[in-house]
């Protein structure tokens, strides 16, 4: 008994009670929860396959067509009260309901659906009961409309209602007459399963436009890690060459003075233990980051003096490539070396890709600030097509000029070709 009497009033209920309670709540939130609620109708977007196409001026007065389907559908119910001399007040609750679409939507389908049976009565014209000729036409636009502004769910709680109100309404008042709701409420599903079709469709379209830019951001901000993870693969060489050669150096230090102090001996293993450790967490934060089939370089990392092999290569692969070098040519650091070498390597395999049969330009600057680099080719030749790419060349550019505090463009040239310009800071010592 004391478990019975604890379980709640929602539990207790049969499925189907739960299931009419939820139908009316549906009802509630759909049709009478802010039912006079004030939701102008906004112009069309400009932005359409058709509205693109038209001219300025006129795309100017077309964002208003929707408003003017409705008021001229406002303006043959209005002939229609006049051409029937029906009461011109009663009349108008049909029109005034059309017209209110533009601005309350839900209101105007409990004024077409209410003001149905006044403007019968009104009348007096039993031969069309429950639905004058002006209301049939008024309640089909309304229904249209609004089901056009709202959701789905919406639209078939409002062809529930004009059943039922058509069903119990003709039943009331029989006088023997036929009753016009089956052809009201045939025309009206044909129309509302029009326009859930396009509210479906539309809705469709935004989620896969939403889907999309989420996976692009997603795919760049991948393409972003991999390029970081990349660099700091080929950098960690560069580090650990330079950990070690400290830590051999200061290793081998005091055997190259003859009686070193004991204070000199313990400052060159400090510095190697230094070393050794820093040479330690190195490799172990590389480690993370670093893929399992990743295997590291036999060879020593690229440097400017390895361009002329790079540049051969590329003209063995059929590209036209000529260099210029200008300033006084000077050693830099490792990491600018390299990371100069994979701009320029990644630029031109870009040309390769991009534009095959072009000529391509490669400038190395070597100024009193640091270096610059300007890799420049022109339009594509021949009948070969060039290959899409994804952008993600670039993007490892960028990232290997600004982790050297540097600057890059990456922009097409007037004659239809490509530039890529590049500056790295290099202090006076040396150092980037």
């Amino acid at each position: 008994m004391n478990e019975t009497t604890q379980r709640t009033a929602p539990e207790a209920r049969s499925p189907e009670i739960r299931l009419a309670m939820g139908a009316l709540h549906g009802l509630r939130q759909e049709l009478f929860h802010d039912a006079l609620a004030y939701r102008p109708l906004p112009p069309m977007a400009t932005d359409g396959p058709v509205m693109r196409r038209l001219p300025g001026r006129l795309r100017r007065y077309a964002v208003w067509f929707p408003h003017a389907v409705v008021a001229s559908a406002a303006l043959v119910g209005l002939i229609a009260v006049y051409d029937q001399s029906i009461f011109l007040p009663a009349g108008l609750l049909s029109v005034g309901a059309i017209l209110l679409t533009l601005l309350r939507p839900v209101a105007a389908f409990w004024l077409s659906l209410l003001g149905t049976p006044v403007v019968a009565l009104v009348l007096g014209s039993w031969s069309s009961w429950p639905w004058p000729h002006v209301s049939f036409f008024a309640h089909l636009v309304v229904l249209t409309v609004v089901a056009a502004r709202t959701r789905p769910r919406t639209a078939a709680w409002m062809w529930v209602l004009t059943a039922a109100y058509g069903a119990s309404a003709g039943a009331l008042l029989s006088t023997g007459y036929s009753n016009h709701t089956p052809e009201l409420l045939f025309i009206a599903a044909l129309s509302l399963l029009a326009v859930t079709v396009l509210h479906v469709r539309r809705q469709a379209k935004e989620d896969v436009t939403a889907q999309q830019t989420v996976t692009a951001q997603e795919r760049s901000m991948r393409t972003l890690l991999e390029e970081r993870t990349t660099i700091a693969r080929e950098l960690h060489d560069v580090v650990a060459h330079h950990m070690s050669v400290v830590a051999i150096q200061a290793e081998a230090a005091p055997y190259r003075v003859e009686n070193p102090p004991p204070e000199l001996e313990q400052a060159f293993a400090t510095i190697r233990e230094n070393a050794v450790a820093a040479l330690t967490e190195l490799r172990r934060v590389l480690g993370v980051v670093r893929a399992e089939d990743y295997q590291a370089p036999d060879a020593p990392q690229p440097t400017l003096a390895d361009l002329d092999g790079l540049i051969a290569n590329v003209r063995d692969a059929g590209l036209t490539v000529d260099k210029t070098v200008t300033g006084a040519v000077r050693e830099l650091p490792q990491g600018v070396e390299l990371s100069a070498y994979r701009i320029i390597q990644e630029a031109l395999s870009n040309v390769l890709r991009h534009a095959p049969g072009a000529s391509a330009r490669v400038e190395v600057s070597y100024v009193l600030g640091g270096l610059g680099l300007r890799i420049v080719n022109g339009p594509p030749r021949g009948l070969v097509k060039p290959s899409p790419g994804a952008g993600h060349g670039i993007t490892g550019m960028r990232e290997r000029v600004a982790m050297l505090n540097g600057e890059l463009t990456a922009e097409t040239t007037e004659d239809g070709g490509y530039e890529v310009t590049a500056f790295v800071p290099v202090a006076k010592d040396g150092t980037a």
